[in-house]
């Protein structure tokens, strides 16, 4: 079944700073279009829509969402149809970017929403309409997150990741952090946030069976997905030059320069043995690139 597949998911060395070592696990390894993290929210929640029978998923996103794009492509795979809500009625008459794109080469039919209306998500009267007609789609939350998928990510650690002091991940939605905080009650874990996000803390603590092993940093979001430091990029670029490993703009790209950072300014107040989790997302550059290319940026090279 597609959603066993998950062997390909090595631990990469990647260098020591300052007698801290920092090591990647490969989750961008599992599949090239549902990777990382969205592999692993997806596994469980669309069993449970074989188990109910389901005809489609139906879910939610912006325009680069990696969540989309993923959902988009494991429907094809399991041959469910899929439904995505788009926040920003406007970029329906607007030439699909790659990542939109792509969802609708996969099948899925997207339905382009105001943002107050994107709001309101399943409480909407334009979502509720939408199920009156389509009564065998199953709902999965906005990046993918509720119990299942937290149960899902609790996978991603394994029996070899014992030695790790600190384990440490990108936060969207909070259902990779929550998955790893279960997974790992005697290691730090380390979450660094894409974009604030006042009911975060809540979310994940409504996810976890203690969070007191848990920690958020909110330093390196560089205001949102959206932007993209001319440091970011020459970082990630500099990244995969020298260590071969592509990362993604919005989430691990961010987190990797983060943690970077604070140990070279001797601001890391965690253990040394590090290990960081690639989420995958890489799906999203190329839109960023886009982004950056139309504003005269340095983009990234792959």
């Amino acid at each position: 079944m597609f959603f066993e597949n998950t062997s390909n998911t090595p631990n990469q060395f990647v260098t020591q700073i300052n007698g801290f070592s920092i090591t990647i696990k490969r989750e961008d390894l599992i599949h090239p279009q549902v990777s990382g993290n969205k592999f692993r929210k997806l596994k469980y929640n669309i069993q449970e829509a074989l188990r109910q029978n389901a005809k489609g998923l139906v879910t939610f996103g912006g325009a680069y969402s990696n969540h989309l794009s993923a959902t988009a492509a494991a429907g094809a795979k399991m041959n469910l149809a899929t439904h995505g809500f788009v926040r920003g009625e406007e970029l329906e008459s607007k030439k699909r970017n790659p990542t939109l794109k792509f969802c609708e080469d996969q099948g899925m039919q997207l339905h382009f929403v105001s943002r107050t209306d994107y709001s309101l998500k399943e409480n909407g009267p334009l979502f509720t309409s939408f199920l009156e007609s389509h009564q065998k789609t199953y709902i999965i939350p906005e990046g993918g997150t509720n119990e299942l998928a937290v149960q899902g990510c609790t996978e991603i650690i394994t029996p070899d990741d014992h030695a790790f002091t600190t384990v440490c991940c990108s936060v969207g939605t909070g259902g990779t952090f929550a998955g790893l905080i279960n997974a790992a009650p005697k290691k730090e874990v380390v979450g660094f946030v894409a974009v604030s996000d006042s009911s975060l803390e809540e979310k994940i603590r409504s996810y976890t069976n203690s969070n007191q092993n848990g920690e958020l940093v909110y330093d390196f979001d560089y205001g949102g997905y959206g932007n993209f430091p001319p440091e970011l990029i020459a970082f990630i670029n500099y990244f995969y030059k020298k260590h071969k490993i592509l990362l993604d703009p919005l989430y691990t790209g961010k987190m990797v320069f983060g943690i970077f950072t604070l140990i070279k300014n001797k601001q890391w107040r965690w253990g040394n043995n590090i290990l960081v989790i690639h989420t995958g997302g890489i799906q999203g550059i190329q839109g960023a690139n886009q982004r950056l290319a139309l504003q005269g940026k340095e983009t990234i090279q792959c």
